[in-house]
Order: C-alpha cells, then structure tokens, then sequence
C-alpha cells in the first residue's frame, strides 16, 4: 500500500473522531445520587456559548444550569481551553436553587458521555451517564 492510503485512512478516521468529540446536543440521562446512591432518570442539553458550554438538566421536575469548560486530547494530554468541537472532557459547575455542585464528564467510545459529580459541602459522589438522543 502506498503512503497515500495511509494519509487518506488518517484524515478519514480523525474526521469520525472529531465528529463523536463534539459534546453540543441533546442526551438522555440515568444517574446515581451521592451518598444514598438512589437512581434517577432525566435529560440534559449542552450548548456551545462562546468560550464555555451552558449544560441545563431536567431530572425529577427539577432545573439545573452549569457552566462548563471543555478539554480535548492534545499531543496524549488533555488540554483546557476555550470550547471546541473536539472536545473530548467537560467540567461543569452548576446551581439549582441555594445549592452549587461540580461535575465531570468524559467522551466514551460508544459516543456515551459518563461522569462523577458532588454538591457543596459533601463528603461523597454521584455517577452520571450522557446518552445522546
């Protein structure tokens, strides 16, 4: 085979992977809460704003609104920076009412996005996981 294919194989399989990188969209969501570990269900939006993401849930009749910064795979290092379509990693900080939390999610292979998640003042986390709709 000649160097060409290879050079096309590349920019074929970087452009399906830029594309399952970028975290924008609509996904269903199963998670697990602190502590008690009690499952919910619900749904969460991500929008690119600028140089952040705004992240809204909807779980239990309950509204919640992050912010988020994105970091994308650099070089084998994840990067921090302004919000990119290959964003591969969000950390989210979010308020619902008199409480604040932080969140962190991380691209699966599966185009699933899983993560952990606290609330001020705990001494314990949550698990969360993205379905894209």
């Amino acid at each position: 085979m000649t160097s060409r294919f290879y050079i096309i194989a590349f920019a074929f399989l970087s452009t399906i992977s830029s594309a399952f990188a970028n975290p924008t969209g609509i996904y269903d969501v199963e998670g697990a809460n602190p502590g008690n570990g009690h499952a919910y269900e619900g749904s969460v939006t991500v929008e690119k704003n600028g140089a952040t993401y705004i992240v809204v849930w909807n779980v239990g009749g309950e509204e919640y609104i992050g912010t988020a910064i994105g970091a994308a795979n650099v070089n084998g290092m994840l990067t921090f920076g302004d919000a990119a379509q290959n964003d591969t990693a969000l950390t989210v900080s979010y308020v619902s009412g008199d409480s604040f939390g932080l969140a962190l999610f991380a691209e699966q292979e599966n185009g699933q996005w899983k993560g952990i998640w606290t609330y001020g003042g705990s001494d314990s986390i949550g698990s969360e996981t993205w379905t894209p709709q």
